[in-house]
Protein backbone atom coordinates (compact mmCIF):
# COMPACT_ATOMS: atom_id res chain seq x y z
CA UNK A 1 0.00 0.00 0.00
CA UNK A 2 1.64 3.70 -1.07
CA UNK A 3 -0.19 6.54 0.23
CA UNK A 4 1.68 9.52 -1.18
CA UNK A 5 -0.76 12.05 1.38
CA UNK A 6 -2.01 13.61 -2.10
CA UNK A 7 -5.86 14.29 -2.15
CA UNK A 8 -8.26 12.96 -5.31
CA UNK A 9 -8.06 15.13 -8.15
CA UNK A 10 -9.62 14.60 -11.58
CA UNK A 11 -9.10 15.80 -15.10
CA UNK A 12 -9.45 15.17 -18.57
CA UNK A 13 -6.44 14.96 -21.40
CA UNK A 14 -7.77 15.94 -24.86
CA UNK A 15 -6.97 16.09 -28.34
CA UNK A 16 -6.31 19.41 -29.93
CA UNK A 17 -7.65 18.70 -33.51
CA UNK A 18 -7.98 21.67 -35.81
CA UNK A 19 -10.80 20.59 -38.37
CA UNK A 20 -13.45 22.57 -35.82
CA UNK A 21 -11.29 24.48 -33.39
CA UNK A 22 -13.72 25.34 -31.16
CA UNK A 23 -14.89 21.82 -30.16
CA UNK A 24 -11.78 21.04 -27.91
CA UNK A 25 -12.53 24.31 -26.50
CA UNK A 26 -15.59 23.41 -25.65
CA UNK A 27 -14.69 20.16 -23.96
CA UNK A 28 -12.34 22.28 -22.19
CA UNK A 29 -15.39 24.55 -20.63
CA UNK A 30 -17.30 21.14 -20.47
CA UNK A 31 -14.52 19.77 -18.03
CA UNK A 32 -15.03 22.54 -15.82
CA UNK A 33 -18.87 22.84 -16.19
CA UNK A 34 -19.18 18.91 -14.85
CA UNK A 35 -16.82 19.68 -11.87
CA UNK A 36 -13.27 18.70 -12.95
CA UNK A 37 -9.94 20.19 -11.48
CA UNK A 38 -7.99 19.53 -14.55
CA UNK A 39 -7.65 20.18 -18.11
CA UNK A 40 -4.78 18.89 -20.30
CA UNK A 41 -3.64 18.58 -23.86
CA UNK A 42 -1.49 16.72 -26.02
CA UNK A 43 1.51 19.05 -27.83
CA UNK A 44 2.77 18.02 -31.38
CA UNK A 45 3.98 20.60 -32.40
CA UNK A 46 5.38 19.14 -35.80
CA UNK A 47 1.49 17.64 -36.44
CA UNK A 48 -0.17 20.06 -38.63
CA UNK A 49 -3.73 18.58 -37.86
CA UNK A 50 -3.54 19.74 -34.29
CA UNK A 51 -3.57 23.39 -33.10
CA UNK A 52 -0.75 24.78 -31.32
CA UNK A 53 -1.23 23.63 -27.75
CA UNK A 54 0.45 26.58 -25.84
CA UNK A 55 -1.85 28.87 -28.18
CA UNK A 56 -5.05 26.75 -27.09
CA UNK A 57 -3.97 26.97 -23.25
CA UNK A 58 -3.88 30.64 -23.56
CA UNK A 59 -6.78 30.35 -25.35
CA UNK A 60 -9.15 28.77 -22.53
CA UNK A 61 -7.42 30.25 -19.77
CA UNK A 62 -9.12 33.02 -21.14
CA UNK A 63 -12.88 31.05 -21.48
CA UNK A 64 -12.58 29.13 -18.26
CA UNK A 65 -12.21 30.52 -14.57
CA UNK A 66 -11.05 28.14 -12.14
CA UNK A 67 -9.98 25.07 -13.98
CA UNK A 68 -6.79 24.01 -13.58
CA UNK A 69 -4.77 23.82 -17.11
CA UNK A 70 -1.36 21.98 -18.55
CA UNK A 71 0.16 20.09 -22.01
CA UNK A 72 0.73 16.79 -21.51
CA UNK A 73 3.12 16.83 -22.15
CA UNK A 74 5.06 19.86 -23.55
CA UNK A 75 8.09 18.91 -25.95
CA UNK A 76 10.73 20.51 -25.38
CA UNK A 77 13.44 19.92 -27.94
CA UNK A 78 11.07 22.25 -29.77
CA UNK A 79 9.85 24.61 -26.85
CA UNK A 80 13.23 26.12 -26.00
CA UNK A 81 12.94 26.01 -21.68
CA UNK A 82 14.20 29.71 -20.90
CA UNK A 83 11.20 30.74 -23.54
CA UNK A 84 8.48 28.25 -22.04
CA UNK A 85 9.74 29.74 -18.19
CA UNK A 86 8.56 32.99 -19.16
CA UNK A 87 5.42 31.88 -21.09
CA UNK A 88 4.06 29.77 -18.71
CA UNK A 89 4.76 32.32 -15.98
CA UNK A 90 2.77 35.09 -17.54
CA UNK A 91 -0.05 32.77 -18.40
CA UNK A 92 0.10 31.75 -14.68
CA UNK A 93 -0.58 35.49 -13.39
CA UNK A 94 -3.03 36.07 -16.17
CA UNK A 95 -5.20 32.75 -15.07
CA UNK A 96 -4.83 33.44 -11.70
CA UNK A 97 -2.33 30.24 -10.96
CA UNK A 98 -4.34 27.86 -12.68
CA UNK A 99 -0.70 26.78 -14.82
CA UNK A 100 1.26 23.53 -14.74
CA UNK A 101 3.46 21.79 -17.00
CA UNK A 102 3.86 18.18 -18.01
CA UNK A 103 7.03 17.66 -19.57
CA UNK A 104 8.79 15.27 -22.29
CA UNK A 105 12.08 14.52 -23.41
CA UNK A 106 10.55 14.37 -26.90
CA UNK A 107 9.23 11.51 -28.55
CA UNK A 108 9.21 11.00 -32.63
CA UNK A 109 12.52 12.16 -33.14
CA UNK A 110 12.63 12.23 -37.07
CA UNK A 111 9.30 14.74 -36.86
CA UNK A 112 11.40 16.90 -34.67
CA UNK A 113 14.03 16.93 -36.73
CA UNK A 114 12.18 17.57 -39.77
CA UNK A 115 11.03 20.99 -37.74
CA UNK A 116 14.61 22.02 -37.20
CA UNK A 117 14.70 20.45 -33.88
CA UNK A 118 18.17 18.89 -32.36
CA UNK A 119 18.20 14.75 -33.03
CA UNK A 120 18.87 13.76 -29.17
CA UNK A 121 19.74 10.10 -28.15
CA UNK A 122 17.97 8.77 -25.32
CA UNK A 123 20.26 9.50 -22.99
CA UNK A 124 20.54 13.11 -24.29
CA UNK A 125 17.27 13.41 -23.82
CA UNK A 126 17.17 12.79 -20.55
CA UNK A 127 20.53 15.66 -20.01
CA UNK A 128 18.14 18.03 -21.68
CA UNK A 129 15.09 17.63 -19.79
CA UNK A 130 17.02 17.92 -16.64
CA UNK A 131 19.11 21.03 -17.73
CA UNK A 132 15.43 22.51 -18.84
CA UNK A 133 14.33 22.11 -15.54
CA UNK A 134 17.03 23.99 -13.98
CA UNK A 135 16.19 26.80 -16.20
CA UNK A 136 13.00 27.04 -15.88
CA UNK A 137 13.57 26.76 -12.00
CA UNK A 138 16.08 29.67 -11.94
CA UNK A 139 13.81 31.73 -14.43
CA UNK A 140 11.32 31.76 -11.88
CA UNK A 141 13.51 32.17 -8.80
CA UNK A 142 13.29 35.62 -8.78
CA UNK A 143 14.09 35.72 -5.08
CA UNK A 144 17.70 34.93 -5.79
CA UNK A 145 20.04 37.92 -6.70
CA UNK A 146 21.82 37.96 -10.07
CA UNK A 147 21.36 36.51 -13.24
CA UNK A 148 20.63 32.86 -13.87
CA UNK A 149 23.48 30.87 -15.16
CA UNK A 150 23.62 27.49 -16.65
CA UNK A 151 26.67 26.20 -18.23
CA UNK A 152 24.79 22.87 -19.78
CA UNK A 153 25.55 20.33 -22.49
CA UNK A 154 22.11 21.31 -24.42
CA UNK A 155 21.17 24.50 -22.85
CA UNK A 156 22.92 27.96 -21.39
CA UNK A 157 21.91 30.50 -19.48
CA UNK A 158 24.57 33.41 -19.40
CA UNK A 159 23.45 35.91 -16.64
CA UNK A 160 19.68 35.90 -18.05
CA UNK A 161 17.16 38.42 -16.02
CA UNK A 162 15.05 36.19 -14.01
CA UNK A 163 11.04 36.36 -13.50
CA UNK A 164 8.33 36.76 -14.09
CA UNK A 165 7.79 35.11 -10.87
CA UNK A 166 4.60 33.36 -11.85
CA UNK A 167 1.54 33.24 -9.07
CA UNK A 168 1.79 29.94 -7.56
CA UNK A 169 4.64 27.06 -7.93
CA UNK A 170 4.62 25.63 -11.09
CA UNK A 171 4.05 21.91 -10.99
CA UNK A 172 6.38 20.04 -13.14
CA UNK A 173 4.98 16.09 -13.77
CA UNK A 174 7.34 14.13 -15.58
CA UNK A 175 6.20 11.97 -18.78
CA UNK A 176 8.13 8.90 -17.07
CA UNK A 177 8.46 5.24 -18.36
CA UNK A 178 11.80 3.73 -18.01
CA UNK A 179 14.42 3.55 -15.29
CA UNK A 180 16.82 6.52 -16.05
CA UNK A 181 13.58 8.77 -16.48
CA UNK A 182 11.90 7.23 -13.38
CA UNK A 183 14.67 7.94 -11.42
CA UNK A 184 15.28 12.05 -12.92
CA UNK A 185 11.63 12.30 -11.49
CA UNK A 186 11.76 11.14 -8.13
CA UNK A 187 15.01 13.75 -7.86
CA UNK A 188 13.61 16.79 -9.57
CA UNK A 189 10.07 16.79 -10.23
CA UNK A 190 6.56 17.49 -8.45
CA UNK A 191 4.51 15.00 -10.16
CA UNK A 192 5.07 11.68 -12.90
CA UNK A 193 2.83 11.64 -15.27
CA UNK A 194 2.63 7.70 -17.13
CA UNK A 195 -0.22 6.90 -19.30
CA UNK A 196 -2.19 3.35 -19.02
CA UNK A 197 -1.54 2.59 -22.58
CA UNK A 198 2.40 3.06 -21.72
CA UNK A 199 2.73 1.43 -18.54
CA UNK A 200 0.08 -0.68 -17.22
CA UNK A 201 -1.35 -0.62 -13.95
CA UNK A 202 0.53 -3.64 -12.74
CA UNK A 203 3.44 -2.17 -13.42
CA UNK A 204 2.73 1.04 -11.45
CA UNK A 205 4.07 -0.40 -8.08
CA UNK A 206 7.50 -1.36 -10.00
CA UNK A 207 7.72 2.43 -11.28
CA UNK A 208 7.21 3.92 -7.98
CA UNK A 209 9.33 2.20 -6.20
CA UNK A 210 12.28 3.42 -8.74
CA UNK A 211 10.91 7.03 -7.88
CA UNK A 212 10.32 6.49 -3.93
CA UNK A 213 14.22 5.46 -4.06
CA UNK A 214 15.45 8.37 -6.32
CA UNK A 215 13.54 10.58 -3.79
CA UNK A 216 15.33 9.40 -0.94
CA UNK A 217 18.77 9.13 -2.36
CA UNK A 218 18.49 13.30 -3.46
CA UNK A 219 17.27 13.90 0.32
CA UNK A 220 13.87 14.37 -0.59
CA UNK A 221 10.80 12.19 0.27
CA UNK A 222 8.66 9.95 -1.73
CA UNK A 223 5.25 12.35 -0.51
CA UNK A 224 7.15 15.02 -2.91
CA UNK A 225 6.14 13.89 -6.14
CA UNK A 226 2.79 13.36 -6.70
CA UNK A 227 1.51 10.29 -8.86
CA UNK A 228 -0.96 11.02 -11.80
CA UNK A 229 -2.36 8.74 -14.58
CA UNK A 230 -3.71 9.21 -17.88
CA UNK A 231 -6.25 6.93 -18.66
CA UNK A 232 -8.66 5.76 -21.44
CA UNK A 233 -11.41 2.90 -21.56
CA UNK A 234 -15.12 1.97 -22.04
CA UNK A 235 -18.24 2.27 -20.31
CA UNK A 236 -19.62 -0.35 -22.54
CA UNK A 237 -17.03 -3.62 -22.66
CA UNK A 238 -17.12 -6.59 -20.27
CA UNK A 239 -13.62 -6.74 -19.00
CA UNK A 240 -10.11 -5.60 -18.44
CA UNK A 241 -8.91 -2.96 -17.02
CA UNK A 242 -11.63 0.40 -17.38
CA UNK A 243 -13.07 -1.64 -19.41
CA UNK A 244 -16.90 -2.13 -18.01
CA UNK A 245 -19.67 0.13 -16.48
CA UNK A 246 -19.37 3.62 -14.13
CA UNK A 247 -19.11 1.23 -10.91
CA UNK A 248 -16.06 -1.24 -12.57
CA UNK A 249 -14.06 2.22 -13.07
CA UNK A 250 -15.09 3.57 -9.25
CA UNK A 251 -13.59 0.04 -7.88
CA UNK A 252 -10.52 0.34 -9.90
CA UNK A 253 -9.83 3.73 -9.90
CA UNK A 254 -10.19 3.57 -6.04
CA UNK A 255 -8.01 0.64 -5.71
CA UNK A 256 -5.44 2.08 -7.90
CA UNK A 257 -5.82 5.49 -5.33
CA UNK A 258 -5.30 3.04 -1.97
CA UNK A 259 -2.62 0.49 -2.89
CA UNK A 260 -0.70 3.02 -5.77
CA UNK A 261 -1.53 6.55 -4.24
CA UNK A 262 -2.48 7.42 -7.58
CA UNK A 263 -3.52 10.94 -6.65
CA UNK A 264 -4.53 12.29 -10.24
CA UNK A 265 -6.90 10.17 -12.90
CA UNK A 266 -6.96 12.20 -16.26
CA UNK A 267 -9.45 10.75 -18.52
CA UNK A 268 -7.86 10.37 -22.51
CA UNK A 269 -10.75 11.02 -24.55
CA UNK A 270 -13.22 13.51 -26.42
CA UNK A 271 -16.41 12.56 -25.77
CA UNK A 272 -18.51 14.70 -24.09
CA UNK A 273 -20.77 11.76 -22.25
CA UNK A 274 -18.02 9.90 -21.38
CA UNK A 275 -16.42 13.32 -19.89
CA UNK A 276 -19.80 13.79 -17.83
CA UNK A 277 -20.14 10.18 -16.57
CA UNK A 278 -16.58 10.21 -15.77
CA UNK A 279 -17.18 13.57 -13.47
CA UNK A 280 -19.94 12.08 -11.93
CA UNK A 281 -17.92 8.53 -10.84
CA UNK A 282 -15.07 11.83 -9.70
CA UNK A 283 -17.61 12.40 -6.80
CA UNK A 284 -18.19 9.04 -5.93
CA UNK A 285 -14.58 7.93 -6.04
CA UNK A 286 -13.25 10.58 -3.93
CA UNK A 287 -15.87 9.57 -1.22
CA UNK A 288 -14.90 5.85 -1.23
CA UNK A 289 -11.21 7.52 -1.10
CA UNK A 290 -12.13 9.17 2.33
CA UNK A 291 -12.27 12.89 0.24
CA UNK A 292 -15.55 14.80 -0.17
CA UNK A 293 -14.28 17.59 -2.07
CA UNK A 294 -11.62 18.93 -4.39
Amino acid sequence: MADYGHELHFGTFLTPNNAEPQAVVGLAQLSEQVGLDLVTFQDHPYQPRFLDTWTLLSYVAATTVQIGLAPNVLNLPLRPPAVVARAAASLDLLSGGRIDLGLGAGAFGDAVAAMGGPRRTPGEAVEALEEAITVMRQLWDTGTRGGARLAGKHYVLEGAKRGPAPAHSINLWIGAYKPRMLRLTGRLADGWLPSSGGLGPDKLAEANLIIDEAADAAGRVPTDVRRLYNISGSFTGSGGFLDGPPRQWVEELTELAIAEGTGTFILASDDPEMITIFAADRRRSGQFHGHTDS
